[in-house]
């Protein structure tokens, strides 16, 4: 794959999906989630697809801290309008990961596997984390990201500057995606399961 070498040593998501298994799509419903796989999804690497990813795993191994994780047992409720920030980003991430959809999603097969309604979104802004539930339990989390201890390279905002009016050469553009991805490479290798960046709170 013409990828980074880290983003195979980033964590792995691992689930199991009772749909999958029903139809042969995977082993015991096991499915297996690598960063490439969100990347190949949102089409780039940044911060929030890597925030968000790093968010659904939290999220996951608070709710199910003794086996992979149910894939389409997990309602979320993002705290923004889809459309605001870098919502609808996060969002696809973790449906990725979790199965949980909104009115797109699938309607099931007499009451079972329903995807769909399994993630809503706040009619406005109501702060910065996401909720979690269990379908079966009512178990619930909520998770938030902060990546400000995972700064940038300084001189990146000119050399962004310099691409986006065409002003930059090679030298400049090489510079700008290694500082990039050495970013979202720290956020996945060195702050993965730091409790400054990710943050998971139980609900009551």
């Amino acid at each position: 794959m013409n990828y980074p070498d880290f983003y195979e040593q980033a964590p792995v998501v691992r689930t199991r999906d009772p749909f999958a298994e029903m139809l042969g799509a995977a082993r015991d419903g096991v499915l297996e989630y690598h960063y490439a796989d969100a990347v190949r999804l949102a089409g780039h690497s940044c911060p929030t697809v890597a925030g968000a990813f790093l968010m659904g795993r939290a999220a996951l191994a608070a709710l199910f801290p003794d086996e992979p994780a149910e894939r389409g047992a997990i309602a979320i409720h993002m705290p923004a309008p889809e459309s605001e920030g870098t919502t609808g980003v996060t969002a696809q991430v973790l449906t990725l990961l979790t199965g949980a959809a909104s009115d797109n999603g699938f309607h099931g097969i007499q009451g079972r596997f329903r995807r769909k309604g399994l993630l809503s979104f706040a009619e406005r802004k109501e702060g910065e984390a996401i909720s979690f539930k269990r379908l079966d339990t009512g178990a619930g989390v909520t998770v938030s990201l902060d990546v400000s201890p995972v700064p940038g390279d300084p001189a990146q905002g000119a050399r962004m500057a310099a691409i986006l009016y065409g002003n930059a050469d090679d030298e400049q553009r090489v510079a700008f995606a290694n500082a990039w991805q050495e970013r979202v490479r720290r956020l996945l290798l060195e702050f993965a399961d730091d409790p400054r960046v990710i943050r998971v709170t139980p609900v009551q």
